[in-house]
């Protein structure tokens, strides 16, 4: 019986490989989060999947007052984009030791077109990010749309700048100088939050 269920356990995994992972050799094949990013096996820029958003303003006001703005992420290429997935986050560029990042004093929600209700993205750590439902699959010339909407606390300390950015990001696998690689997208803006 533990046999049956495990084999059974087995199965539903292999199912649910990438296509471009479970085409591999056993020896070559890797979970995606294991594979190496493409730009680090020499690929130049891809420009494969192009991001563009709408609605960030450039500077925001803390509070209980949400932005939203939609994303979107369009394959411009001729082939399928397989193993796509997508994820969001809100967060803030560090430039100097001792900088904090506004991520855990934001919240970010995506619209949920099945169940028509906004869906918080919030990571382990306590950060606004997290993945997103979307297509496995991103056919050429298709696009996916997500709604979003993000906002900062009146708690965030304002004895620093914030250079913020919220958004979208897809990623697909690619194949590169002979490796299985992953590319990642992104369709983001920034937003500045007021300085103390």
């Amino acid at each position: 019986m533990k046999l049956r269920r495990a084999l059974s356990a087995s199965i539903a995994t292999a199912a649910l490989l990438p296509v471009a992972v479970a085409a591999a050799p056993a020896s070559e094949a890797a979970p995606a989060a294991e594979l190496p990013k493409c730009s680090d096996v020499g690929q130049p820029h891809n420009d494969t999947l192009v991001g563009r958003t709408s609605g960030i303003p450039e500077t925001i006001t803390l509070g209980t007052a949400w932005t939203t703005y939609t994303a979107t992420l369009t394959n411009t290429s001729a082939k399928e984009l397989k193993s796509f997935g997508l994820s969001a986050r809100t967060g803030s560029y560090i430039y100097n030791p001792g900088e904090r990042d506004l991520s855990p004093y934001s919240d970010l929600q995506y619209w949920d077109t099945s169940q028509r209700a906004w869906k918080t993205l919030r990571d382990a750590d306590g950060k606004a990010r997290g993945t997103i439902p979307g297509p496995k699959t991103l056919k050429p010339r298709e696009s996916v749309h997500v709604q979003l909407r993000f906002r900062v606390s009146k708690a965030l300390p304002l004895d620093q700048t914030y250079q913020g950015y919220t958004g979208l990001t897809g990623t697909f696998i690619d194949r590169y100088n002979n490796t299985d690689c992953m590319v990642h997208s992104y369709a983001e803006g920034e937003f500045y939050p007021p300085q103390g």
